[in-house]
């Protein structure tokens, strides 16, 4: 399957909940994200990997069923559970998929294709010297050797054998990162940068929630490493969001961290994103805010704007599907917001025009510019008695609005059963 997505986030379709991103840039240069996949609000992932492949940005292949545990591509003939967040590494013309299981028994497993978007056959347990747990991520030095990280609450590091399928059970160490030391939470993916080895991981940075994209440094694969800070914070991108896990990597250049959202209001149903990142000179990398651009430039007015690309979400609105292949705001309440970062008005925009579904309760749109609070902006009503389901448009003249802005909407209602928004754009 393949869809054209523009660079923006999610860099995932409507009806595709791709978790976890873990990427990669592989020999024939294109990127490639590994991830787990949702399927419900109310669990996490699921039985089957998806895979993602670029090699412009823009368009965007999604390989389905790459390995399952259960079903089509069924690889696992020891077990039918869930498939929590995995990995892939490359050698000697092979990549191998490290996956863990949702059983505390015989978690972690390996799996090989030739082939970077597998199918990845014939998967067998890894021995982790009885430390079985979750989110494996193998990083290889420049001296060949491969190394297996996995762990929650502390991060756990041993040597991987030649054969990329055994691990060397005397390697193994434990506390490589501690919940104490570094607010490790779990999800650890580490890249090596001009002598450098950073630690990226799920940290309990902010409001004891792992949903910063946290690192630490070292000039060691074993560390001891150094707190350094967070790179992005997903906090706010929907109200039931709970956790993050990502990646670094560079791609023609440019660097990037990887990273999910949730949606529906819930802690699961997770859409891969990407910001780009810059490296200071003393090797720091700033932190960066969630945008609904991602690796492109400012979106155009122009052109429809999905509800579903909202970066930023206050109050009870959430993001959840209305269709198998579209999504929308939804469950929206008097005071709700939503914003969009960030959208290039050129030399001026005249009217806005929304395709909303009226429920029972009329309510009201006002855009502010650049701050969730302003006030002034026009003001789009949405009219009562409607179904919920049937999709209109609206539109109101805008004023002046030129240059780039982040777009927050700003919605009042008169009930609890008002409107969905589908999208927005500018004449």
């Amino acid at each position: 399957m393949v869809t054209r997505l523009f660079s923006q986030n999610p860099i995932v379709p409507p009806g595709v909940y791709i978790a976890d991103p873990s990427a990669h840039v592989w020999k024939d240069g294109k990127l490639y994200v590994y991830g787990s996949r949702d399927e419900s609000p109310d669990y996490y992932c699921s039985r089957s990997y998806h895979v993602l492949s670029t090699s412009d940005l823009k368009t965007w292949t999604i390989h389905e069923y790459s390995f399952a545990s259960e079903g089509p591509g069924d690889q696992v003939p020891y077990s039918d559970d869930f498939l929590y967040a995995p990995d892939v590494q490359y050698k000697d013309g092979m990549y191998y998929l490290y996956y863990c299981l949702a059983n505390r028994t015989n978690t972690e497993g390996v799996a090989a294709s030739s082939s970077p978007a597998g199918p990845f056959i014939d998967g067998q347990i890894l021995n982790t010297g009885g430390i079985n747990q979750i989110d494996p991520c193998v990083f290889i030095d420049d001296d060949g050797q491969a190394y297996y990280i996995w762990g929650q609450f502390t991060a756990k590091m041993a040597k991987l054998k030649p054969n990329m399928m055994e691990i060397d059970s005397s390697s193994i160490h434990d506390h490589i990162l501690t919940q104490e030391e570094h607010r490790f939470h779990e999800g650890g993916y580490m890249i090596k940068r001009h002598g450098i080895y950073y630690f990226v991981y799920a940290g309990l940075s902010m409001q004891d929630m792992p949903s910063c994209i946290s690192y630490a440094t070292s000039t060691s694969p074993w560390g001891p490493y150094k707190y350094r800070g967070i790179i992005i914070n997903n906090d706010q991108c929907d109200p039931g969001n709970w956790n993050n896990h990502g990646s670094l990597v560079e791609f023609n250049g440019q660097w990037y961290v990887f990273y999910h959202r949730a949606t529906h209001g819930s802690y699961t149903m997770r859409k891969a994103c990407m910001e780009p990142i810059t490296f200071n000179e003393d090797g720091t990398i700033n932190e960066v805010e969630m945008t609904t651009q991602g690796a492109s430039g400012p979106l155009n007015p122009l052109i429809p704007i999905d509800a579903e690309r909202a970066c930023l979400l206050h109050g009870n609105v959430r993001i959840q599907a209305c269709a198998k292949d579209n999504e929308e705001l939804a469950s929206i309440r008097q005071g709700d917001k939503a914003a969009y970062k960030y959208i290039d008005f050129g030399h001026g925009v005249e009217k806005v025009t929304f395709r909303v579904a009226p429920g029972t309760d009329p309510g009201s749109i006002r855009i502010a510019l650049d701050n969730p609070w302003a006030w002034g902006g026009p003001v789009v009503e949405i009219p009562g008695g409607g179904d919920g389901k049937t999709w209109t448009t609206v539109s109101v003249p805008v004023g002046e609005i030129t240059g780039v802005h982040a777009v927050w909407l700003q919605f009042s209602t008169q009930g609890n059963d008002s409107y969905s928004v589908d999208w927005f754009k500018f004449d």
